[in-house]
């Protein structure tokens, strides 16, 4: 299929997967789409158990929560509490926060990797991740290829779902200011007013939305490697939106 119109399906496998009383795992709980992330599956009926692995506490209370405080850097410490049906990976920083190409790596390829491969020791069934639109192990662009790195590095790993995600500029209220996106989303609206349309997949996205469609996707029971170009998020939000109305 063409990834600039539909999503991006690949595998066939058949096996029997958990449809409720599960339980999620959540990286990168404390960021944009995380924080997102972590609110809609403790209030989708689907989870039991939401289990967040985090450098610092974060601040919020709830039956379903289960919080797990570790250095990424010691992962023999934290490994075997990687276990559960559902793996949503939302960890990223950006070049100007990492401070070096070393540590961005280290945010945005090492720790997600190490996760992924501990997910699969303990048979973790579904693997989603946040990636970003042109990812490409080829981009000239260092973060690009970064995110088209670790997309490739994930779909070699047995898992029987993959879900990858490509958001456009991510919109919504962070903790920290990233001035060039603010900047950059203001300019992606007017690019897609006078455009029409034909730069659809670059209109910047509310984090809120990715987070739904991660959420949803994860529901959908389906084998295979799955992409979603930015412009499909909203649609995949909208099953989410769905789901929580009818309880």
């Amino acid at each position: 299929m063409n990834l600039n119109n539909h999503p991006t399906i690949t595998g066939n496998a058949m096996m029997q997967i958990s449809k409720d009383n599960k339980t999620a795992l959540l990286f990168g709980a404390s960021g944009l789409v995380g924080s997102h992330a972590l609110e809609f599956l403790l209030l989708h009926p689907a989870y039991s158990k939401v289990v967040v692995f985090v450098r610092k506490p974060i601040e919020q209370e709830h039956p379903k929560l289960l919080q797990h405080v570790i250095d990424f850097d010691q992962p023999e410490s934290w490994g075997q509490l990687v276990k559960g049906d559902d793996l949503f990976c939302c960890l990223g920083t950006t070049m100007a926060k990492a401070g070096s190409r070393a540590a961005f790596l280290k945010v945005d390829y090492s720790y997600p990797i190490q996760a992924a491969h501990f997910a699969i020791e303990n048979k973790v069934h579904q693997f989603l991740l946040v990636s970003s639109v042109g990812a490409d192990t080829k981009s000239p662009f260092f973060y690009s290829k970064v995110k088209g790195q670790l997309e490739e590095s994930l779909q070699r790993l047995d898992f029987w779902s993959i879900h990858i995600f490509r958001p456009s500029i991510l919109l919504g209220e962070r903790n920290e200011n990233r001035w060039g996106e603010e900047i950059a989303g203001r300019i992606g609206k007017v690019i897609d007013r006078f455009t029409g349309g034909i730069l659809t997949k670059y209109k910047p996205i509310e984090a809120d939305v990715v987070a739904k469609a991660m959420v949803a996707a994860a529901q959908g029971l389906e084998a295979g490697t799955h992409v979603y170009p930015s412009h499909w998020l909203q649609q995949e939000a909208r099953k989410l939106d769905k789901a929580l109305a009818q309880r």
